[in-house]
């Protein structure tokens, strides 16, 4: 449950950061904390861990994640 919940918030924190909304709300948020975890530890291995994950890498994945996400939306409309 804690990694659910740390996980809808790194989503949320990063959608926050880019000023973009993440398509499905708070199912969106979790799943762009995990995916954004996924990234961000493939290349940056820092900061504090929190409910298994690294918490300023997952951030910095997340942002990715909605970058490109964000970029694709936008180009099919």
């Amino acid at each position: 449950m804690w990694t659910l919940i740390v996980g809808g918030l790194i989503g949320w924190a990063a959608g926050a950061i880019m000023g973009k909304d993440i398509p499905g709300g708070i199912i969106g948020n979790i799943i762009a904390g995990f995916l954004g975890s996924w990234i961000g530890g493939q290349f940056f291995h820092f900061g504090p861990v929190v409910g298994g994950f690294a918490v300023i890498p997952s951030i910095i994945g997340a942002i990715i994640l909605i970058a490109v996400v964000s970029f694709f939306l936008q180009r099919t409309r």
